[in-house]
């Protein structure tokens, strides 16, 4: 075992426990947990054999991790530099630009916590000048916006607890969603360091109107204590003006009255601006509502995340998203909680993922997978894959709602954060897995190529569709009309239509409290399992 000085002793939870266990003695991995389960107190208790540094992305986060600790303790950040303290805390901004006060050699172990953003150039650079025997990065949300892949950087995940683990497992709030049309409009604010710039954002969110919407969305939907993230301190002020009893908290000595109050019932609704974004413990919150629209998933993460503790008689968490008819598909709402990518998703469509947060996936597939966007898969399918650098070998690939494909009767789960896929009961590089699917298609499908080889499929699906196509897609899409349709666009419709469907959460609910592994299952190998269950 290596030898800790001056560490703080906490009560940790089993499953912290077990992160500490899988850790590895030398390497790059990364562990993925939610908001609310306590990364910071895991990464703390981490055995060193010398110092540590810890990265952060956001300017905030720079002290948070210091009350974890009984050593010294030193930050880099701004006008704030460190001198050889046993853990030093630094922003990756200023870090960058200061790595000549450093030897290679001078950390046994980097946290990155927000790992997610390791990909970027000052993150590499900053990986590039150190040596640690350790590196561990840290994330609630694996998953980049930009959808680049952390595989560059992180040889495994070696320990993954999610957000729907940790609400299963009763260590964190259940969620219901709702979507408020405030009426932002975000299309002309620029962006800064892959978020909205903060000052072009208040000055088009802070305004009476969108105010005037934010408090009456309060007043209809939301259930006290509330906590209301805004753009700025006099967005704050000014909808707790808007707002019965609300008081807006500007940070300081002076919050701690008001957070008590707060607690207490005595004050029904806190608004505020990055001021309980982290390390705010108040666990009876019933509602939060964004009104700081963000396209940055880790800051997201951590504003709802205020509200997933668990408290006596709270039932569930209220989320309010404040959103706009012409919101960008970048922006961060609830189905992002659950790495859901809204990108090919229309506007109408997205008003509808509400209600409790774990069936926002099978609603999104209900509405998303329509006949224009199966139409338009051919160029989801190569967008993917020119991303991710990947070579499809020109098999035609039906892209799932979830992120699985399927070819001919062939289904490939969705891929993780490192690139791999779970095929056969292997984790293996994606890359690898539509290897494999190619050789198979080969080896057994081989009268059926011009079906599975797009350049085939390609000189046969410039005609017009055939009457057979047309009558099969018009029984199942009575509005559409099917008469311009090309051959090709005729067949991956009816790929989808006749596609393997992976089962419901209730399928997986239900088999998995009885034991069954439901990996891979589809929809309907579930209901048979379930029918002969039923009849014992």
């Amino acid at each position: 075992m290596y030898q800790i000085r001056h560490k703080l002793h906490f009560n940790l939870r089993p499953y912290q426990r077990e992160a500490l266990d899988s850790i590895p003695e030398s390497g790059a991995f990364l562990i993925c947990m939610s908001t609310g389960l306590g990364k910071t107190v895991t990464f703390s208790q981490i055995p060193r054999k010398g110092r540590m540094l810890i990265l952060s992305h956001r300017d905030e986060l720079v002290h948070q991790p210091e009350k974890y600790f009984n050593c010294s303790f030193g930050i880099e950040q701004a006008s704030e530099t460190s001198h050889g303290e046993e853990v030093v805390s630094a922003s990756v901004q200023s870090l960058v630009r200061r790595l000549n006060k450093f030897r290679p050699d001078d950390f046994d172990v980097l946290i990155c916590d927000e790992a997610h953003h390791a990909t970027a150039p000052t993150y590499r650079k900053i990986f590039n000048y150190f040596k640690p025997r350790l590196h561990l990065g840290f994330t609630a949300t694996p998953n980049r916006n930009d959808g680049k892949g952390l595989k560059e950087i992180y040889s495994d995940i070696i320990f993954e607890r999610n957000l729907k683990w940790g609400i299963e497992n009763g260590y964190l709030s259940k969620i219901y969603c709702l979507r408020v049309d405030i009426g932002y409009d975000l299309r002309n604010v620029i962006s800064r360091l892959g978020d909205y710039a903060p000052e072009a954002l208040d000055r088009a969110v802070n305004i009476e109107k969108a105010n005037n919407a934010v408090a009456e969305a309060y007043k209809l939907y939301a259930k006290p204590p509330c906590l209301i993230f805004c753009t700025s301190v006099e967005h704050a002020e000014n909808l707790a003006k808007l707002i019965d009893g609300a008081v807006a908290v500007k940070g300081g000595e002076e919050r701690h009255e008001t957070l008590e109050k707060f607690a207490n019932g005595e004050i029904p609704c806190i608004t505020n601006c990055m001021v309980f974004t982290e390390g705010t413990d108040i666990p009876n919150i019933n509602t939060i509502m964004i009104a700081r629209p963000t396209k940055n998933i880790s800051l997201y993460n951590q504003m709802v995340g205020r509200g997933t503790r668990l408290y006596p008689g709270k039932e569930y968490l209220t989320l309010i998203d404040c959103v706009s008819s012409n919101d960008t598909s970048k922006l961060c709402t609830a189905p992002s909680l659950l790495g859901l990518k809204l990108d090919n998703v229309k506007s109408e469509i997205r008003t509808k993922l509400q209600g409790n947060l774990f069936d926002i996936p099978e609603i999104l597939e209900k509405f998303s997978d329509n006949i224009e966007a199966q139409i338009k898969n051919v160029e989801y399918v190569n967008l993917w894959a020119n991303e991710n650098h990947y070579n499809t070998h020109n098999i035609n690939f039906f892209k799932m709602p979830d992120g699985s494909m399927n070819v001919l009767n062939i289904h490939i789960p969705p891929e993780d954060s490192l690139g791999r896929i779970k095929w056969n009961g292997v984790l293996m590089p994606t890359q690898q897995v539509i290897d494999k699917v190619y050789e198979l298609l080969n080896e057994n499908f081989y009268d059926q190529k011009a079906l599975w080889d797009m350049n085939i499929a390609k000189l046969w699906g410039k005609y017009p569709a055939t009457e057979k196509q047309k009558d099969i897609i018009a029984r199942k899409f009575h509005d559409f009309d099917v008469e311009n349709l090309t051959r090709l666009e005729a067949a991956q419709i009816m790929a989808r239509l006749f596609a393997p469907q992976p089962p419901t959460n209730k399928q997986i609910y239900f088999l998995q409290s009885r034991g069954y592994d439901v990996e891979n299952l589809t929809k309907h190998e579930a209901s048979k399992i379930i029918a002969k269950l039923m009849k014992k």
